[in-house]
């Protein structure tokens, strides 16, 4: 029987922390899982054998399944989805478009979970005309390859395909991208505990600035437990 072990991710750590202890409790409860790994995808894990990783963040998501042989990995998404205890807050069929990210892109799993638990917290979701596989970037992507003011413009071409003002995300760099073309950001997170999105950093230099400096101090191998 493979053990869990939950890896909120380097972004959520720096967005919302409490909201990762939350998130904990809840899954220590329902299933058994104690420990917190800090330690960043981009470095080399060394997880323990028969270890599933619980993952939040897309790019997560992306590189427990391509990059490392162990461990296996599944979104917290698709755990809620059979979950039958979780108090979902209602939000009384208001409208949202929908943001699918980039390295999940080819995830359909990920893209039915997301929506059904959108339609369980009575989220009306207006699906853009480019989504789920044929989705496009919300523009950060393009951060270290165009300058960053072209990246800005990028961000602000993709909000503007947005037909409703509240948009869906479950990736936090995606909410950044809409705050800057001036859409509101509804991130999947803060949905689940009824808390409003907030743009904390969002300027792409300072934003990238902030990840890489924690992905440079959480290299090694560390768990908290609980």
């Amino acid at each position: 029987m493979k053990k869990n072990i939950f890896a909120p991710g380097c972004a959520l750590f720096l967005y919302k922390p409490h909201l990762i202890e939350k998130l904990h409790v809840f899954l220590k409860s329902e299933y058994n899982v104690t420990e917190l790994l800090l330690t960043c995808c981009r470095h080399t894990p060394n997880i323990p054998l028969d270890t599933q990783v619980i993952n939040i963040c897309p790019g997560c998501d992306r590189r427990y399944r391509e990059n490392y042989d162990n461990p296996s990995t599944i979104s917290l998404w698709e755990l809620l989805l059979e979950n039958e205890t979780f108090a979902f807050p209602d939000y009384t069929s208001q409208e949202m478009t929908i943001i699918d990210a980039c390295p999940t892109r080819d995830q359909d799993r990920i893209h039915r979970a997301v929506r059904a638990l959108a339609e369980r917290m009575n989220i009306t979701i207006v699906e853009p005309a480019k989504t789920m596989r044929k989705s496009t970037c919300c523009g950060d992507t393009f951060f270290g390859v165009l300058p960053a003011e072209q990246v800005i413009d990028q961000m602000k071409a993709k909000a503007a395909e947005m037909s409703v003002d509240q948009v869906l995300v479950y990736c936090v760099s995606c909410s950044k991208s809409m705050f800057i073309g001036g859409k509101r950001p509804r991130y999947l997170v803060d949905l689940l505990f009824a808390e409003e999105t907030v743009p904390k950093t969002y300027d792409p230099d300072q934003w990238h600035k902030e990840l890489d400096e924690f992905i440079e101090n959480h290299k090694n191998y560390e768990v908290k437990s609980s």
